[in-house]
């Protein structure tokens, strides 16, 4: 109460609440939620409706794959949502789904998008949709007519907008017709802009005035493996001489469900900054990323590192052809997926001369007796590992260890609970054991 500042809990004990919008009349609340643990139990959250005085709890929707973003129309008759393959809350893609606030049939408004929606505000009028959307390597607005599917781009360019950290969305004015948001690119650091929804914004904020870019230009590449149009940005050396022939590295995004971005360089495992040292950097977005449509981002389903690996290593062959690239001197790194994808990647090819696995999984069938977040396994690997290991063992790391040659960084956190530092013992402890070349830091008290 806000004359009061009393508060009072509504949703009932036992369950963990992830996101929710008020109904307009104010009465009731649309949310994501699940019993038991939070971070376990997002991948299995469940559609609700929860009444503002009595916190009664209906179930609306039970939904096959991840969802997120619930939205109330203006009307209060239909509520509007995201579902799709998603592997982290937070990292949000999918299609737009739509389902009548009193219960009923939920219905896919985008089915065949060639595009991930990571944002959506309803219209006032209530028969359109504003949506966000990371596509091909890029953000874009969009407008999505309810009643006849129709989308319409307002905007698209090589930026990357958000709400902060891990939220993309849109913040629009009660108008409908106003739109803020934090922009960013490789060039531009975050700032908060605000204007015409699809117009000309102005910059709001100038926080970040003192700083310049310390690397080179970066832009949007493209090459073709197994009939897929794989989307990469590539960064060039600071001091760029066509002259003369760099090392290459490439970095691995997490997720899977995730999609790399432009984005000023953060503090997170990011190579970007070694542009500034004489080097190339390669960001793919291999089959399983957002970006182009939930086909693709269900492309390494039961399949991990196998087909994206594909992608990334003709992406690489790519770049070695058509830019003054070293073929001989190519390094991989990542995070979390990264991490795994850098441990894969060695033991299946000698291309990578050096190597960085941050928070990396070195063996799914371990792993998935030791991580806090097993719900997300199924839906990719198709069934749990007492029901089938082989099919977390043909993408684990540690089946084919005695092939890794490549000289690796092991980086983690002693207290990742998704990424558990025992993966990266495991990877370190065999490398060691062959005598492999390598260096494991383990960072205290991090997550």
């Amino acid at each position: 109460d806000v004359a009061s500042g009393r508060v009072r809990k509504l949703s009932p004990a036992d369950v963990y609440v992830y996101e929710y919008d008020w109904n307009p009349a104010g009465k009731s609340f649309v949310v994501t939620a699940a019993h038991g643990a939070g971070d376990a139990n997002w991948f299995v959250a469940e559609l609700y409706t929860i009444q503002a005085d009595s916190g009664e709890m209906k179930l609306l929707y039970k939904p096959q794959q991840q969802i997120a973003v619930p939205r109330w129309s203006a009307d209060g008759s239909t509520v509007a949502f995201i579902s799709g393959l998603m592997s982290d809350e937070g990292s949000t893609g999918g299609d737009v789904f739509v389902i009548p606030a009193a219960g009923g049939t939920a219905h896919n408004l985008t089915p065949g998008l060639r595009a991930s929606i990571s944002g959506l505000v309803w219209r006032p009028r209530g028969d359109e949709l504003l949506l966000l959307e990371s596509v091909n390597g890029e953000s874009a607005i969009a407008t999505l007519g309810v009643q006849d599917g129709t989308l319409t781009t307002l905007w698209a360019e090589p930026e990357t907008l958000s709400l902060g950290w891990w939220n993309p969305g849109l913040s629009v004015a009660r108008d409908g017709k106003t739109c803020a948001m934090l922009r960013q690119s490789f060039f531009n650091p975050p700032e908060v802009w605000a204007g015409p929804v699809g117009g000309t914004w102005q910059q709001i904020t100038n926080s970040h005035k003192a700083e310049s870019p310390a690397w080179g230009k970066t832009e949007s590449i493209h090459w073709m493996n197994q009939g897929l149009n794989i989307q990469a940005w590539l960064t060039y050396p600071q001091d760029y001489d066509h002259n003369r022939r760099y090392p290459l590295l490439v970095e691995v995004h997490g997720g899977p469900g995730a999609m790399a971005s432009p984005v000023w360089p953060g503090t997170l495992l990011d190579f970007t900054i070694l542009s500034h040292y004489g080097y190339f950097i390669l960001r793919p977005n291999p089959r399983g990323s957002f970006g182009q449509g939930e086909a693709f981002t269900r492309g390494n389903v039961k399949d991990f590192g196998h087909g994206d690996l594909r992608d990334i290593l003709a992406g690489v062959d790519y770049v070695v052809q058509n830019f003054p690239v070293d073929g001989n001197r190519v390094g991989i790194g990542g995070w979390s997926y990264g991490g795994y994808m850098t441990m894969w990647a060695i033991t299946q090819t000698h291309r990578f001369q050096a190597a960085v696995a941050g928070a990396g999984i070195a063996n799914w069938q371990s792993y998935y007796g030791e991580n806090d977040i097993d719900q997300w396994m199924i839906p990719f690997f198709g069934a749990s590992v007492y029901d089938d290991p082989a099919v977390y063992a043909k993408s684990s790391p540690i089946t084919f260890i005695k092939n890794v040659t490549t000289p690796t960084l092991i980086l983690v956190g002693d207290r990742d609970g998704e990424c558990p530092t025992p993966q990266s013992f495991e990877f370190w402890h065999a490398l060691s054991t062959l005598g492999v070349e390598n260096q494991f830091v383990v960072y205290p008290n991090e997550g």
